[in-house]
């Protein structure tokens, strides 16, 4: 009985509808979530309307294309790739081609998906859909799409973003679905992620080019594939992982060929090792003994980032450094899948967390070889499962485990931001304090101006003549405060007179009169001591504006005295 997750379910539902809209869109799942599981449910939705066509640009993947599309949909599927050949005849074709990019556009002035009518098919898949934006796939998405107005198109992946920044915006129109591989921790769907960061003397990335977007190539195997670097890397990869499965990435051929032999030569058989140019025979026996847990450690390059699945695997080891958020999620995503069958039963976050926890594979480690990096920034798993904090959280959270040695991700970025939290209080009660002592300042320098301005004439108060308070009332601090910002020193006013001059304030703001500073700057040059709160405002900006004299054609004229009162001096007395 087919039963998707909540997330799949979601999915596939979100496809659909962006299709009532769009005729392409892009869905994104991590490494372990069901990418292949999700494309043939929508695959299978579809099947009345017409043929599918599955895209994909490696053998593993369209093995396992084929497999789950008819496992899960029930739907006969034909391959397309090399000397396999699909039926292009509609009433002898099965429902689904699945095709690599590479057999599609082969051929010569006559190319192999020519002889695919585009109007036979509903539904065009491609799947690792970070690739769509190449050449080779354009040049297929041309074809089919040109040919039928009416197909709709679905990329699904697991890094939408690109080393290179080349947009998928350019070849899909809308996203349908993001689950990012923080979420599927989080509700238990994946094992919690650990880092440890190994530090090797000699190692510097400083002096390599990039290229790209990503450290050069042939810069960067000069480099590690140094065999005195390499045995301090094998060395303390060993020690890390102890009995753990492990996938080795290497940055070159060479580099992985000496990864494999010197683990080798520690306990014979520990290690294998695949590139792009091995026999696809000894590729497929290589794989099978990691998955079968025959094989410890896999050194390959480039090989098991897509589409190579083994659960038992737990440490990844990143003897390739790199820039790119997409290839190190690739690799680190290798490592995060649960035990097959141990998140299936439980039906929440919590109980699934709770039955990786009891599972033999509790968690998966990265492990990062560091130097010094120069001018580079190269990924490490908080750029990846770091999506809420903030690069300060993170650069803090690399700097804890750096000290501390292998911790969970999720509890160093929390105890980072936390850190960073206490911090900011204290940096901030620091400012509260200086702030404070600023202000007292302050209010001594306005204390001993207020003696020499009479607050009750320029305000149009009558003083009183006793400072009796029988009664022993005083104002409030906050009531001090407000006298403070006129100008006057509350200490030296009685409680009736504190309480005509607030009175009189009250009533200004009561009826948008200006207030007593303003007053004294409408008085000095003219204007009426009543103009309104939001008119003497303006004119204030406008005298400043003016050098502090009246314009000739004054608009605010009509707030002037009748009286032509003397031209302002010309000090800046504000």
């Amino acid at each position: 009985m087919r039963t998707l997750r909540d997330y799949q379910l979601a999915f596939c539902d979100a496809v659909e509808t962006k299709w009532q809209q769009h005729r392409s869109t892009l869905g994104v799942l991590p490494t372990g979530c069901g990418k292949t599981v999700c494309f043939a449910e929508v695959v299978r939705r579809r099947a009345s309307m017409g043929r599918a066509l599955v895209i994909a640009h490696r053998q593993e993947l369209i093995t396992q294309a084929k497999e789950k599309i008819e496992s899960w949909a029930g739907l006969d599927c034909e391959v397309e790739m090399g000397d396999q050949v699909a039926s292009a005849n509609l009433f002898t074709s099965m429902p689904v081609v699945i095709a690599t990019v590479q057999t599609l556009i082969s051929g010569g002035k006559k190319k192999r998906m020519e002889r695919f009518n585009p109007m036979d098919f509903s539904t065009l898949v491609i799947d690792e859909f970070h690739h769509a934006p190449a050449d080779s796939y354009r040049r297929a998405l041309d074809y089919f799409l040109g040919g039928n107005p009416e197909l709709k198109v679905l990329g699904v992946t697991a890094t939408p973003d690109r080393a290179d920044e080349a947009a998928l915006g350019q070849v899909c129109e809308s996203v349908a679905y993001d689950y990012q591989i923080i979420d599927a921790i989080h509700d238990g769907w994946l094992v919690p992620v650990e880092q440890q960061f190994v530090s090797i003397a000699g190692l510097d990335f400083s002096g390599v080019r990039t290229t790209a977007g990503d450290l050069n190539g042939a810069d960067l195997a000069k480099i590690m594939e140094d065999e005195k670097l390499m045995h301090g890397q094998c060395a303390a990869t060993l020690e890390i992982i102890g009995n753990r499965q492990a996938i080795f990435f290497a940055s070159s051929v060479r580099h992985a060929e000496m990864a494999r032999e010197i683990f080798n030569r520690h306990r014979e058989g520990i290690a294998d090792f695949v590139c792009g140019a091995t026999d696809k025979e000894a590729r497929r026996k290589t794989m099978k003994a990691v998955q079968d847990g025959r094989t410890q450690i896999l050194c390959n390059v480039g090989v098991a980032t897509e589409g190579f699945d083994a659960p038992g695997i737990e440490c990844i080891i990143m003897g390739r450094p790199t820039k790119s958020r997409s290839l190190y999620s690739q690799m680190a995503g290798r490592a995060t899948r649960p035990f097959p069958g141990c998140v299936d039963g439980p039906q929440t976050a919590d109980a699934r967390k709770q039955a990786i926890a009891d599972s033999p594979k509790k968690a998966c480690l990265i492990v990062d070889f560091v130097g010094n990096s120069g001018r580079h920034k190269l990924m490490t798993t908080l750029d990846i499962l770091g999506g809420k904090y903030t690069d300060e959280e993170k650069t803090l959270a690399e700097e804890i485990i750096k000290r501390d040695g292998g911790r969970r991700i999720s509890d160093v970025l929390q105890e980072a931001s936390e850190e960073l939290i206490e911090q900011r209080r204290q940096e901030a009660e620091e400012r509260r304090r200086k702030d404070e002592a600023r202000r007292m300042r302050l209010v001594a320098g306005v204390s001993f101006k207020a003696h020499s301005v009479n607050p009750f004439d320029a305000w149009g108060v009558t003083p009183s003549k006793s400072d009796w308070n029988p009664s022993g009332k005083a104002i409030s601090e906050k009531q001090r405060e407000m006298i403070r910002k006129q100008g006057i020193d509350p200490d030296a006013l009685s409680y009736r007179d504190a309480k005509n001059l607030l009175n009189e304030m009250f009533r200004r703001m009561n009826e948008n009169i200006c207030s007593p500073k303003m007053q004294s700057i409408m008085v000095k040059n003219g204007y009426s001591e009543n103009t309104p709160r939001d008119v003497a405002g303006k004119i204030i900006d406008s005298l400043k504006n003016n050098g502090w004299k009246r314009p000739f054609n004054d608009p605010f004229a009509q707030y002037l005295h009748k009286a032509e009162p003397p031209k302002p001096a010309q000090e800046d007395w504000l």
